[in-house]
């Protein structure tokens, strides 16, 4: 990541702060989010890419070995099934940056945080 003395203002500026390998998946990953949730707004928050729909959907951040992917422990707990060859905590998967990011997946996951998100009152 280079060095910036201000926080990014917008998910592209998160994303240019990174190498090209990484601007990539970055951008592949942000691709996948915004087809599963269109109408969701896009912005940083806790200094991270964030997609917003009724409260925050998920999150997303670049890190040395891995890309944090954030989708609330609701998102977690019910793909559990599925997220087994990866490092999973609470509220957080990490996928490793030397192995294929699951798009497909991350699309299911933000669907059902769609669908639980709008259906809040």
């Amino acid at each position: 990541m280079k060095s910036v003395s201000t926080s990014p203002e917008s998910i592209d500026e998160y994303i240019n702060l990174f190498s090209k390998e990484v601007q990539i998946i970055l951008n592949s990953l942000k691709i996948a989010i915004k087809s599963a949730a269109p109408n969701a707004t896009e912005k940083i928050s806790y200094k991270i890419p964030t997609f917003y729909l009724n409260g925050n959907l998920v999150h997303f951040a670049a890190y040395k070995n891995h890309i944090g992917f954030y989708p609330t422990s609701s998102g977690i707990s019910e793909f559990q099934d599925k997220l087994t060859e990866y490092k999973i905590s609470k509220g957080t998967i990490q996928f490793p940056l030397d192995k294929p990011i699951p798009y497909e997946l991350v699309r299911e996951i933000v669907s059902y945080r769609v669908r639980e998100n709008t259906s809040k009152k």
